[in-house]
């Protein structure tokens, strides 16, 4: 009986169960077939590769290299206009990206070595496309099933970083094709070592911060060229991610990533282990320093920046490496900013009401996370405040504070805003008087007034904050104690016009309608204008316009720009010191009693011994408050209120509550300098002495309270004696 199997054992039954891949390559007509396809596939690939990588650049894809001429200025790379001090510290730097160029024979070469380690291992020996990282990273993401490693080399990342514009950062094959052949034409033209000066001088290392010396003076305050090892990897550690390890963001990150980096280092023999493990135990330390990128005196670069630089400059403000020299004090900007922000937080901690404020404290609004530009536009809706001081000779701008916050509320305060000045309009009231010939002792009636028509034809019956009134009174005292009643008067026998004309003589450039209020600053103007307008009683009756830039410099050092002072004759030297007495008599008190003999400031800059004049401020229901101050060398303009005009708070005169801020910024400014001479009185006045209750000479009758010493323009002086008081003690009408 036949047995049988299941299976045959027959050859042609032992080939059918052999892999179908080995069936195939014994079979020679498969084999041939197969090997053809592959053949033909390879040399279609190779074509495809081959027209790919030389129609990659066509129709002008590919940027011209010739942009690059290191010859020329090194490079063409982007650099920033420096924006510097008075005194040459560096304040900002403005354009697309911050960047210094150094040349490579400066960078350090351990600088050199953490990047090479870091991103490109074989950057000389390969020509601009490393096939060996090629590989690595087709194993890399397959083995990941994702992008999990790149292949640019030093020279494909410079590519990319000087030709944004043309191949893009996004990750396409046709993208890194574009950067490759740029790579490999780099290499043909330029050697190694100014490729990697290019590249260190080009590479992102954080949000608008290019190349290693501009991140070593952001991260480290200090120069590229003193970077140790542990610096030095510490930047290596940004090209990757600049926001993941940015070491002031993320310390712990960026430590760690920076060991990494030492480690590459030790493992090409760049660093020896044990000088590895020396720099990775060393701390991270950052510059601690107001770095000049944006936080130092903000308002007044972006003031210099849109109203000056850019309309002048236009793009090469941001793409030449201009030097901008201004007239900043950076000792002064920071006393600035100390003595108006200090008085705010007074305010609203109570001081100056009993312990309470009627607002949303700035603090607590910031601390609730909230924005302005949510709300109110570019309007604050907390208590704000500005300063400005000039050089009072030269118009130099010494400080500027446009704001309490400029992330929080960019609108410049000082140049953009448009306020009622309140009294510190006055002076010019009374300038325009003794212009015209009245003597600082002419007899003021400050009785109340009829309601007076305005331009639209309302009535309006205005007086004192105090609702007094003190009959006839000097024109001296009615300026420094800052009467309403009485200036106005004054203000309306000259006419309105002629008080308009006498403004326009100062620098006013805002409307001034011709109606009795203005007198008492009751129409806008701005914060600039009036705070120059104070420069002509600090010198000598001469105006000069306020100055922010000294020079501008291209980086060859050519003065592009050069500043003059400009000066305007307003006031003759003696009738301004007429004016300059009667305003230094705001801050002082008279000698004797009573309730009228010190000015509205004296109480707030008790203790300053120094030359000082200026006018206090306060609007309708306290919604503005100023002061604006000034010694021979310095004149300083400080505003208190909201954007949104609203109360601040009750009884809030600018003497109060803004003139001790103007004190705090003196006392700290002269605490640094020697006190200025006092101001030289003109040969030419007369003085004679005059009864101050009725404006006549006074005679040995009259009492000593109201007997007084005063100057007088010639021809102004008063020749009748005083009548009224007689022997006998009993007055009689002249």
């Amino acid at each position: 009986m036949a047995s049988s199997t299941p299976f045959s054992s027959t050859p042609a039954a032992a080939a059918r169960r052999r892999p179908w891949i080995i069936r195939w390559w014994y079979d020679p007509t498969q084999r041939r077939r197969v090997i053809t396809v592959t053949v033909l596939a390879l040399l279609y690939g190779s074509g495809l590769a081959y027209g790919s990588w030389t129609r990659v650049c066509a129709a002008e894809r590919c940027p011209s290299i010739t942009r690059i001429d290191p010859r020329n200025g090194r490079n063409v790379q982007l650099q920033t206009s420096k924006v510097y001090a008075a005194d040459g510290r560096l304040i900002t730097e403005l354009g697309i990206e911050r960047r210094t160029v150094l040349p490579l024979e400066q960078i350090p070469e351990h600088v050199r070595q953490a990047f090479i380690a870091t991103e490109d291992k074989r950057f000389y020996r390969h020509h601009g496309i490393d096939y060996w990282r090629i590989l690595g990273a087709l194993k890399a993401n397959v083995t990941t099933l994702h992008y999990a490693q790149g292949f640019s080399t030093i020279t494909m990342q410079l590519a990319r970083n000087v030709f944004p514009e043309h191949l893009g950062k996004e990750k396409k094959i046709a993208r890194k094709l574009r950067e490759a052949r740029v790579a490999v034409e780099l290499e043909r033209n330029f050697p190694k070592d100014t490729i990697l000066e290019l590249y260190l001088n080009q590479i992102s290392l954080g949000p608008n911060v290019a190349g290693v010396e501009a991140a070593s003076q952001v991260f480290f305050g200090k120069s590229a060229r003193d970077l140790n090892v542990a610096e030095a990897a510490t930047l290596a550690a940004l090209p990757k991610a600049p926001g993941t390890y940015n070491p002031r963001t993320h310390p712990d990150r960026a430590v760690r990533r920076r060991n990494i980096i030492l480690n590459l280092m030790r493992d090409q023999d760049f660093l020896s282990p044990e000088d590895a493990e020396f720099w990775k135990a060393y701390p991270l330390v950052l510059t601690t320093r107001r770095t000049s990128y944006g936080d130092v005196a903000p308002y007044f670069v972006e003031w210099l920046r849109s109203a000056f630089l850019e309309p002048r400059f236009g793009r090469d403000l941001y793409e030449k490496g201009l030097r901008i020299y201004t007239t900043l004090d950076l000792d002064m900007q920071e006393a600035a900013e100390q003595a108006l922000q200090s008085q705010l937080d007074e305010i609203e901690g109570g001081v100056y009401s009993n312990g309470k404020f009627e607002g949303t404290p700035y603090r607590e609004y910031i601390e609730q996370g909230r924005s302005t530009s949510d709300e109110q536009g570019p309007f604050a809706p907390y208590l704000q405040g500005a300063l400005l001081a000039v050089d009072a000779r030269t118009g130099n701008i010494l400080a500027m504070v446009g704001g309490r916050d400029f992330v929080d509320s960019k609108w410049n305060r000082v140049t953009q805003s448009a306020r009622p000045p309140g009294s510190t309009f006055k002076p010019f009231v009374y300038s325009a008087a003794v212009r015209a010939g009245h003597p600082v002792t002419e007899m003021l009636d400050d009785s109340p007034l009829p309601p007076v028509i305005q331009l639209d034809s309302s009535l309006w019956q205005p007086k004192d904050y105090d609702d007094t009134t003190l009959g006839a009174i000097p024109m001296r005292q009615s300026l420094y104690l800052s009467r309403n009643l009485s200036t106005i008067k004054l203000g309306m026998a000259l006419g309105e016009q002629t008080v308009i004309g006498e403004a326009r003589r100062y620098g006013f450039t805002t409307p001034l309608p011709p109606y009795p209020s203005i007198h008492i600053g009751a129409r806008e103007t701005k914060p600039i204008e009036l705070i120059a307008a104070y420069t002509a009683f600090a010198n000598g009756g001469t105006r000069v316009d306020p100055i922010g830039i000294q020079r501008i410099e291209d980086r060859q050092g050519n003065i592009l720009y050069q500043s003059t002072v400009k000066r305007e004759q307003v006031l003759d030297p003696e009738h301004n010191w007429l004016m300059l007495d009667m305003l230094r008599d705001v801050m002082r008190c008279q000698p004797g009693s009573g309730p009228h003999r010190c000015g509205t400031a004296a109480g707030a800059v008790g203790g300053l011994r120094i030359p000082m004049a200026g006018k206090t401020g306060t609007t309708d229901d306290y919604t503005d408050a100023w002061f604006v101050g000034f010694t021979p060398e310095i004149v300083t303009g400080i505003w208190i209120g909201y954007d949104l005009q609203r109360r601040i708070m009750n009884n809030a005169g600018g003497g109060r509550i803004v003139a001790p801020a103007w004190t705090k910024f003196m006392r700290d400014v002269y605490e640094r300098r020697p006190a200025p001479a006092d101001w030289a009185r003109p040969d030419d006045l007369v003085t004679r002495e005059v009864d101050w209750s009725n404006g006549f000479l006074a005679t040995p009758f009259c009492p000593l309270e109201v007997r007084r010493w005063e100057w007088f323009y010639p021809g102004t002086e008063p020749t009748q004696v005083c009548q009224v008081h007689s022997p006998f003690g009993v007055g009689v009408t002249p």
